[in-house]
């Protein structure tokens, strides 16, 4: 009988309409494919069985966060390599003779039995209830992924706890890292707000309250801040009551359609668009329209899909962000202005993602073993895959990540924006 890695190359072959983009190592040690491709080590038969019962991104998800598949080396560079490679030649659609061929090899790798259970890791597999996008199911889609527990988020995090992409000013400078274009990220939020003394800015879908914070404690501006998440809301009122910034910032647990209030001269919607969902975007952007005053500006800050690209994906909506729609920026822009916003500026942070991500990559590597004794290491694997994901998706322009800044006009048409945005990209705030 043939070792084991060979029988999983004439496997896997016929999917692929070039070479085989991976060498191949088996449970038995054997090894088959193309010499310095990266290495998938399959631990046993279980990862062959889970891809059999599950075809596709998932089943290959699982089957690594399982710990029955592994990629030898840096993760990161696999998948790029493999993307590159699917990239060049495509893959391919077997027909009835090799599937069936595949079927039997498959059954001799003893890959043919019940289907797994899913990976025990951190929430697991995201089961939502009830109609997408109301209120209870829009709070348990966030819970899912931001309230894993404050602890986890602040050993992958900088101490702003800024989870969102940050705009790096000096990337070559060694001195310079993932704090420091958080900093400068908040700096040029409020710079392209005009945020100041006595200002109202609202805050949609806060986080970890670090724009809030800063628009307080740097701006002096009247911060009232919005999440859904009770994980960041008990975080963010514990950080105000620290820093002494009470007058100033108000932090609710609430979903944004119940808002109240408005005449705000700012509001900003960091990373938060993506989670609304694309029918209920129309009325978001009519909310984000009605609670400023005129004259009031809007910072949406949005991650974005290629024209072509899916955005998220299986994998990214069972265990990460359920729920979540991305769009093409221009349709983004559309939205808006439909709401009676006038958008005066655009700006792609694309590159800046990929820094961003790379650097909270590098965070859970270098403490790895802390990430596996707080959250086990199905959870960290699922973080490393995704982290990896993520970053190679910004780099191959599949997503992208933009800052849309829009003014509510007054019927006259007065904008009330400066003649030029010199002031925004002046010194940096670090």
């Amino acid at each position: 009988m043939k070792p084991a890695a060979d029988r999983l190359a004439a496997l896997l072959g016929p999917w692929f309409a070039g070479p085989l983009p991976v060498r191949v190592r088996a449970w038995d040690g054997t090894e088959a494919g193309p010499e310095g491709a990266p290495v998938v080590v399959l631990r046993s038969p279980e990862a062959l069985r889970r891809l059999l019962w599950q075809p596709g991104e998932l089943g290959l998800a699982e089957a690594y966060i399982a710990g029955d598949l592994d990629v030898e080396g840096d993760l990161a560079e696999g998948l790029g390599r493999v993307w590159s490679a699917l990239r060049e030649h495509g893959t391919a659609r077997p027909g009835p003779g090799a599937l069936a061929k595949a079927a039997a090899l498959a059954a001799g790798l003893g890959a043919v039995g019940p289907p797994p259970a899913a990976p025990d890791a951190g929430p697991g597999r995201a089961r939502l209830r009830g109609r997408p996008h109301s209120a209870a199911r829009d709070r348990a889609a966030i819970a899912h992924h931001y309230d894993l527990s404050n602890e986890f988020y602040a050993l992958l995090l900088d101490r702003t706890m800024a989870y969102s992409c940050g705009y790096w000013t000096r990337p070559d400078d060694p001195g310079y890292g993932l704090a420091d274009a958080q900093r400068d990220k908040l700096e040029l939020i409020c710079r392209k707000l005009g945020l100041g003394p006595g200002k109202r800015l609202l805050d949609v879908g806060c986080g970890w309250g670090a724009l809030a914070l800063y628009a307080a404690r740097e701006h002096k501006a009247e911060v009232t801040a919005v999440t859904l998440s009770r994980a960041q809301h008990a975080f963010v009122a514990a950080r105000v009551e620290e820093e002494g910034l009470g007058a100033l910032v108000d932090v609710q647990l609430r979903h944004y359609r119940h808002i109240e209030g408005g005449g705000y001269d700012a509001v900003t919607a960091i990373e938060m668009g993506e989670h609304v969902g694309d029918a209920e975007y129309p009325d978001f952007a009519a909310l984000l329209h009605g609670v400023l005053r005129p004259g009031g500006r809007l910072l949406v800050q949005q991650m974005s899909r290629g024209a072509s690209a899916p955005g998220g994906g299986a994998f990214i909506g069972t265990y990460i962000a359920p729920d979540m729609h991305m769009r093409p920026v221009g349709r983004t822009v559309d939205l808006l202005e439909v709401a009676g916003l006038e958008v005066r500026s655009v700006e792609s942070l694309r590159e800046h993602y990929v820094r961003t991500i790379r650097a909270w990559h590098r965070t859970l590597e270098e403490r790895w073993v802390r990430f596996t004794a707080l959250v086990g290491e199905p959870t960290a694997r699922v973080w490393r895959l995704y982290l990896a994901g993520s970053a190679l998706a910004f780099a191959q322009r599949r997503m992208g990540v933009d800052q849309i800044l829009a003014v509510r006009a007054s019927r006259e048409g007065d904008a009330s924006m400066p003649p030029t945005p010199a002031a925004w990209y002046g010194r940096a705030a670090s």
